[in-house]
């Protein structure tokens, strides 16, 4: 079966040799999102809770663009520059899963992409 490769102006462009998300068989596979704001290509914030928000809305943005949305999410992989920020984006990423949670890990890492606080990727089914 072919995969198909999935890109939305909602969500920030690429910023290396990859895709917003992929699909194939019913499961979209999204690439981490950071806290970038697709207008501006700028952080949406300096600090992890604004980063965190922005993440959401990228994520969000492009499970919507592949037909999918956060209640499919099975699982999703959490970044962090600063494991001290685990309580906020906890909360932040918590609020778009009010129910039937996914499975999760979070680790914290010692860079991100563009010096970012907080990256996040999922799968999800279609």
């Amino acid at each position: 079966m072919e995969h198909e490769l999935i890109h939305t102006s909602q969500a920030p462009e690429a910023i290396g040799p990859y895709s917003q998300a992929a699909t194939h068989n019913g499961m979209v596979y999204c690439s981490g999102q950071i806290g970038v704001d697709p207008e501006t290509g700028e952080f949406a914030g300096a600090d992890v809770n604004s980063q965190a928000e922005q993440v959401m809305q990228n994520l969000e943005a492009v499970l919507e663009a592949a037909g999918s949305s956060f209640s499919k999410v099975l699982r999703c992989t959490i970044f962090l520059e600063n494991m001290e920020d685990f309580v906020t984006v906890n909360k932040i990423y918590g609020s778009r899963f009010p129910q039937n949670p996914p499975a999760r890990e979070t680790v914290a890492v010692r860079t991100l992409p563009k010096n970012a606080k907080v990256e996040i990727s999922c799968i999800a089914y279609i």
